[in-house]
């Protein structure tokens, strides 16, 4: 494996802060882009990367930082916006993609691997996963002599998640907890797996052109992961879906509250069930961590026996892949 020269966008998130320091400890060298290097802190103490205050979505300053890497990695999303027109998706989605596409080959950049969103697509019910479609397809038509990887995984857990942790905050607050859309599935991946299937793809040029779907190897729906959440912190709540009517008035309201808990956005991504129809993992040679194995270790004691088997019994949750 010979060490290439990264350039990083999304790297002081929750995927791209480990995902850098892998890098490096793999021998490469790394270059991250941020409008805020205070959220890059943990990553100054790496050897081989740097930290560079600028705008991703300049044009000019992509095509600078870009100049003379051999790999382009693109984690940036976001899962809310201010407002509800989509614009704000747009701007990160599907703009920045056609941006960074463009900066790719203008300077030579040769790899790309874009993150994008299980169950993505231009049709699809939400802001989010159409912009997120769109991205994609930016990314498969426009980028010319750029040989590009596309990811898709489901929601991604792991230490300082905020999927796992929103509800455990949320689980603190009330003694009951109403859900919207409580059927919804999930097939969760840690985020160590979804590192590992972009360290892989960077070092194996049969995968240039594919799409790799990113699941766990168990599907939950939402209701179960909250109280299997509850269980794992040892609090007695009462967690129950509410209708789809309740449940849409539900995230009208939150879409106001810092932090929009819920948006009406997510309440209509939350309408495409986020399993695997392929095993992405499988393909890249990488097995699949359970979520049991790694969440009592962040949001409660390991030993507590939780009856994760018993909540998605009830609720007749596929153990294997979604083969749709």
């Amino acid at each position: 494996m010979r060490p290439l020269s990264i350039c990083v966008l999304g790297g002081t998130g929750f995927v791209g802060t480990p995902l850098c320091a892998q890098l490096v400890r793999d021998g490469h060298s790394v270059r991250v882009l941020t409008r805020n290097r205070e959220r890059a802190k943990r990553l100054f103490v790496l050897p081989d990367l740097e930290v560079h205050d600028a705008n991703v979505h300049e044009p000019a300053v992509l095509a600078q930082h870009f100049r003379g890497r051999d790999v382009v990695i693109n984690l940036v999303g976001i899962l809310n916006e201010r407002g509800r027109s989509g614009s704000g998706f747009r701007h990160a989605h599907g703009e920045l993609a056609r941006k960074v596409v463009s900066a790719c080959r203008s300077s030579g950049v040769t790899r790309l691997l874009h993150m994008s969103a299980l169950r993505a697509a231009e049709t699809a019910p939400s802001h989010y996963l159409r912009t997120k479609g769109e991205a994609e397809r930016i990314v498969r038509e426009e980028s010319g002599h750029v040989q590009w990887t596309i990811f898709q995984p489901s929601v991604i857990f792991g230490p300082g998640d905020g999927f796992m942790n929103r509800f455990a905050g949320l689980l603190a607050l009330f003694p009951a907890l109403p859900l919207a859309r409580a059927g919804a599935r999930f097939a969760p991946v840690y985020v160590g797996d979804v590192v590992a299937a972009m360290v892989r793809a960077l070092n194996d040029d049969h995968v240039c052109g594919e799409v790799f779907q990113l699941c766990g190897p168990e599907v939950f729906t939402l209701a179960d992961l909250v109280r299997y959440v509850a269980e794992v912190r040892g609090q007695k709540r009462l967690v129950f879906g509410i209708p789809d009517a309740v449940g849409a008035l539900q995230a009208f309201l939150m879409d106001f509250l810092p932090g929009k808990p819920l948006s009406i956005d997510n309440f209509r991504s939350l309408s495409v069930d986020s399993v695997c129809s392929e095993n992405g993992l499988a393909r890249l040679g990488i097995a699949p961590t359970s979520l049991r194995a790694v969440v009592p270790d962040y949001l409660g004691s390991k030993q507590r026996n939780v009856r994760l088997d018993d909540f998605r019994r009830a609720a007749g949750a596929r153990v294997d892949y979604d083969a749709r």
